[in-house]
């Protein structure tokens, strides 16, 4: 979608453009650089945790510091707006994400064997894996996972597709791109959380909805939407795939390191998962899409500065959906889409513990910008 394509809803009040980086430097690239290394606060904080346990009670608990630290920092760091350069080097945004990646895979592991050295199931270091290791796996794995499978190179797809499996959600890498991409802002799309929706009614409907929406993908691109699972052409179902490396990877862990290996993996893993699911509920909370384009103000954007950097660019969401191959360092500012009242890490409070009020934060956006269950017939017209 070209920007000469956008409705004059959108341009009036357009995504900030690239910088004339005629006079780009290689020390003006490392400064802009430098602040993603924020992304690694979380995983090298597990690396940590791993790494010195089993933990005495008194000394475990300090490792939840960072995380309220960064949600903190999330709330009160500032607004980051600045537009990326138009040819900044891919090169250490590429390596960063490759290293995020190499921290979520040596984590999970470090993390199973440490369970297995308190030699029981139930443990205060049991309960912390599935905080601290699942907060990290929700960033270092899920959020670089979601930049992955949308690269163009199936070496970078297959790898986000593998970081999923350590959450077990690996099926999110056919829904999300097949299918949320395409359907957002519909009632057809069961990652749009509804106008009025409160975060557990969402979560409990969309999470099996997208399981189910990931097989049905599947089984269209092979051939018959409702072939029964006993169909032979099954065994080539991505979805099944997905399946078949969590239970081989759980099962690995198992075999390994006993059951509280085991348990405490799934714990990571559905604390991450959930995790995804708090972002995606907010990210597209009350947006109703009836035009067949999908444009930046069917997005929650956020100009927090620490979400921007410490999450390779989620926050930017309108310009990712306007274009989705777009690496996240070339991500912009779209003006027009509705703005979270905070950063994507704060907004969990906001979520889980104050739904009510985020409901009325976010419909009072929503009425400012005449966008979601106020969008008039012009404003329509102008998305279709």
């Amino acid at each position: 979608m070209s920007n000469a394509a956008v409705p004059e809803l959108v341009r009036r009040d357009a995504e900030v453009p690239a910088i004339d980086d005629r006079t780009w430097t290689a020390w003006t690239s490392l400064r802009r650089f430098a602040p993603h290394l924020l992304a690694l606060v979380f995983p090298l904080n597990t690396l940590v945790f791993v790494l010195t346990g089993p933990h005495d009670h008194r000394f475990a608990f300090s490792f939840l510091l960072p995380i309220v630290g960064c949600v903190l920092l999330d709330a009160h760091g500032g607004e980051e707006t600045r537009p990326p350069a138009a040819r900044i080097p891919s090169l250490p945004f590429d390596a960063l994400l490759g290293l995020l990646a190499a921290l979520q895979l040596v984590n999970v592991f470090l993390a199973a064997r440490m369970i297995q050295q308190t030699g029981t199931v139930v443990s205060l270091d049991t309960v912390l894996v599935a905080v601290v290791v699942g907060s990290s796996s929700a960033y270092s794995g899920i959020v670089v996972a979601h930049e992955l499978i949308h690269r163009r190179q199936r070496a970078w797809r297959n790898l986000g597709r593998l970081l999923l499996a350590t959450v077990l959600y690996e099926h999110f890498s056919v829904e999300h791109v097949r299918g949320h991409h395409v359907r957002v802002g519909t009632l057809e799309d069961p990652a749009t959380a509804r106008f009025g929706e409160s975060f557990n009614r969402f979560y409990f409907r969309t999470v099996p909805a997208q399981f189910r929406s990931a097989w049905r993908l599947e089984a269209e691109r092979l051939g018959d939407v409702n072939m029964p699972w006993y169909d032979p052409r099954t065994i080539r179902n991505r979805v099944l795939h997905g399946v078949a490396v969590e239970l081989g990877i759980a099962a690995g862990l198992y075999a390994a390191f006993g059951p509280a290996a085991l348990v405490a993996h799934v714990g990571q893993a559905l604390w991450a998962s959930r995790s995804l699911e708090v972002v995606n509920y907010f990210e597209h909370w009350g947006i109703v899409r009836r035009g067949r384009r999908v444009l930046p103000v069917h997005s929650w954007d956020s100009y927090s500065r620490f979400t921007y950097y410490a999450l390779t660019g989620l926050s930017r969401h309108a310009d990712h959906h306007a274009f989705a191959s777009r690496p996240y360092e070339q991500l912009r500012v779209w003006q027009a889409s509705p703005k979270l009242p905070t950063g994507y890490l704060a907004m969990f409070y906001l979520v889980l513990l104050r739904n009510r009020r985020f409901q009325k934060l976010m419909t009072a956006e929503l009425l400012h910008r005449k966008l979601g269950p106020f969008a008039s017939d012009a404003n329509e017209t102008a998305q279709a």
